[in-house]
């Protein structure tokens, strides 16, 4: 998966001469029995590569640990706090800025990660600056686009979305079982004070049965039509 980790060297973005940078957050977390603990770094890191190779963007490598509060109890899962991710991105940023890159899409694929919101804003107080993909209706397009059976409520972690994704891109990280892994909590009001486990045994909140290769490449492919929209506003703004 070295892939999935830019190997650009300097003289690459030199001659680039990128105007706006990938930032790739995922997280080191709980997807139940059959995909890794870096399922979200794996999203993150393939949506992100293939934005990078079909618009002029400069590649940052992965944030690999973020947010992961609700999944605390589960073995292998590590967190850091809001406060450490915020700094984190900041700084990412301002470093950015210094070598002339003034532009910064932090690619999300953790839902957990909702300080990233807040940095995008108040990055961008003075005029597009920072932005976070893919948003919701990103996501609920490529759903649509893969003619998926669920959405993204019911389909919240290690689902039909995520299952379909690894299983197009890094199908040798997927272990069996998700065939026999759905299960439903749509009903979850407090999962912010009482986390995943008060509605999961297995991590699972979704239907990862429904997962296909098939799914997860066009799925992709939307995510990056969709990105096309948000550089655009950006050049809109140089």
């Amino acid at each position: 998966m070295i892939d999935l980790i830019t190997t650009a060297t300097s003289k690459d973005e030199s001659e680039r001469q990128a105007a706006v940078a990938l930032l790739p957050v995922g997280s080191f977390e709980q997807h139940g029995d059959y995909l890794p603990l870096a399922t979200d770094t794996i999203v993150a890191s393939v949506i992100a590569r293939e934005i990078a190779r079909a618009y002029p963007v400069m590649l940052l490598p992965p944030i690999t640990i973020s947010c992961s509060h609700e999944h605390a109890g589960w073995r292998g899962t590590v967190s850091i706090s809001a406060r450490t991710l915020y700094q984190v991105v900041t700084d990412i940023a301002a470093s950015l800025a210094e070598a002339g890159v003034h532009r910064l899409v932090v690619v999300n694929g953790h839902g957990g990660n909702y300080v990233l919101a807040n940095i995008v804003q108040e990055a961008s107080v003075r005029g597009p600056a920072m932005a976070l993909f893919p948003q919701s209706s990103d996501w609920n397009r490529a759903r649509a686009d893969a003619g998926m059976e669920t959405n993204a409520h019911e389909d919240m972690h290690a689902g039909e979305m995520e299952t379909s994704l690894l299983l197009a891109t890094c199908p040798d990280v997927v272990r069996s079982g998700n065939e026999t892994a759905d299960w439903s909590a749509d009903d979850r009001p407090h999962l912010l004070t009482l986390g995943m486990a008060a509605y999961t045994k297995s991590g699972v909140i979704g239907r990862p049965s429904l997962g296909t290769k098939a799914k997860g490449h066009t799925a992709l492919e939307s995510l990056v039509r969709s990105f096309g929209a948000l550089i655009a506003l950006f050049d809109e703004e140089r």
